[in-house]
């Protein structure tokens, strides 16, 4: 275990070597699980369902604090948590996590942990695929964030202000009160779209559990059509084979959007990415979204290409679950993306995908050497960035 994440590695050549014998226009998109990016303060979701949906009052995260002054219709809810059952209704719900990330509690996170967390990850992100383009990834994808707050407040961060990032959040009802938001650079990726889809999962008793929802964001990146699909699946908590259904679920509700994504507009190019909590070969991936590692296994019917299969099969991990190696964390790019051999197209297409593991982003020592360096040991602040590592996808195309 102490070599595990020893395969990963950069290519010898660079895409900005490339760049110098001919010209290439180039964009990194990625995402990182950032480890419980919580404020200081505990908080609640209140659910405004007398408002209209399109409108951010209808869920948001709001300081417990400020419930007095807000109006509830049902202060003790315990029915359903979904959008349809909360219509016509004002409540109120404590975030499970909420309490474990504040000056009181026994990590003690303080303000002054939070700014390390957000400048830590700001330097991963600015970081990814900057060996291939030269520059900070063009979309990105974020895991366990807390609420919009800590998102606006991440790309304020020196190491990410000066490419004036966008944010796309939407309030999950994860039982935790976690979420997924994208970051975009608003001079090259120009917003169209953006919704939430509820994963809707049950547990052996029958009762609903509450995970996060796939963020989907399509747009215009460099002119171009593109769809992005950000997921963050059920845990294997309980099991890897107890809890495979939930993901199952997931693939298909996240398979269903893609589809009807592409049939609306079979010229769009799409890419999904995040936080499966399954392998490339698992049944989820493979026979619910079916997504081939191989390219020349893409037809009519599976129209959709994991980019990490071939990385899986040399044995790179993006974290180590229960002491196994696992790469959980893919990408998984349209037909329409795909070039034989990285042959340059007029339009974007994939130049390569890879976990991103530069050597601070490593634990150098330990029961955990060559794990993700992450924020936590227990209670400890450990200085760290994320269990997970990030992955990127680099699009290339002429100019």
């Amino acid at each position: 275990m102490k070599n595990l994440f020893s395969l990963i590695a950069l290519l010898s050549i660079s895409l900005v070597s490339a760049q110098q014998k001919k010209q290439v226009r180039a964009a990194t998109v990625g995402f990182l699980n950032v480890e419980n990016l919580w404020d200081t303060v505990r908080s609640a979701d209140y659910i405004d369902g007398t408002k209209d949906k399109s409108n951010p009052a209808f869920h948001r995260s709001i300081p417990l604090d400020s419930i007095k002054y807000l109006e509830v219709t049902e202060k003790d809810y315990k029915g359903v948590w979904n959008d349809e059952s909360l219509a016509g209704k004002k409540v109120v719900r404590m975030q499970g996590g909420s309490e474990e990330f504040t000056p009181k509690s026994g990590k003690n996170y303080t303000y002054k942990i939070y700014k390390q967390k957000l400048e830590n990850e700001a330097k991963v992100i600015s970081e990814m695929g900057r060996a291939y383009t030269g520059t900070a990834p063009v979309v990105v994808g974020l895991i366990e964030v807390e609420n919009r707050q800590v998102v606006e407040d991440l790309v304020k961060e020196p190491a990410l202000a000066k490419y004036d990032y966008g944010v796309v959040h939407y309030n999950s009802y994860d039982y935790r009160g976690i979420d997924v938001a994208f970051i975009y650079q608003k001079r090259r990726f120009t917003p169209s779209k953006s919704w939430k889809k509820e994963v809707k999962v049950f547990g052996d008793n029958g009762n609903r559990e509450y995970t996060r929802d796939i963020l989907v964001l399509t747009g215009f990146l460099d002119n171009e059509k593109v769809a992005f699909f950000l997921n963050h699946w059920p845990s294997r908590r309980g099991g890897e084979a107890a809890s495979l259904p939930k993901r199952n679920a997931a693939a298909a509700i996240l398979k269903k959007e893609m589809d009807s994504v592409k049939s609306l507009d079979p010229s769009i190019k799409l890419i999904a990415m995040g936080d499966f909590n399954d392998d490339p070969i698992s049944p989820s991936l493979k026979n619910y979204l079916k997504a081939v590692g191989n390219p020349k296994d893409l037809n009519e019917e599976n129209h959709y290409l994991n980019l990490m299969y071939p990385l899986y099969k040399k044995g790179v991990a993006s974290l180590a679950y229960q002491d196994a190696p696992n790469l959980f964390d893919q990408i998984i790019v349209s037909s329409n993306l795909y070039s034989p051999n990285n042959e340059l197209r007029k339009d974007y297409s994939v130049f390569k995908a890879e976990v991103f593991a530069p050597a601070y982003l490593v634990n150098k020592e330990g029961n955990y050497k060559g794990y993700p360096f992450r924020s936590w040991n227990g209670d400890q602040f450990t200085g760290g960035y994320s269990d997970h590592f990030p992955a990127f996808v680099v699009l290339q195309k002429e100019p």
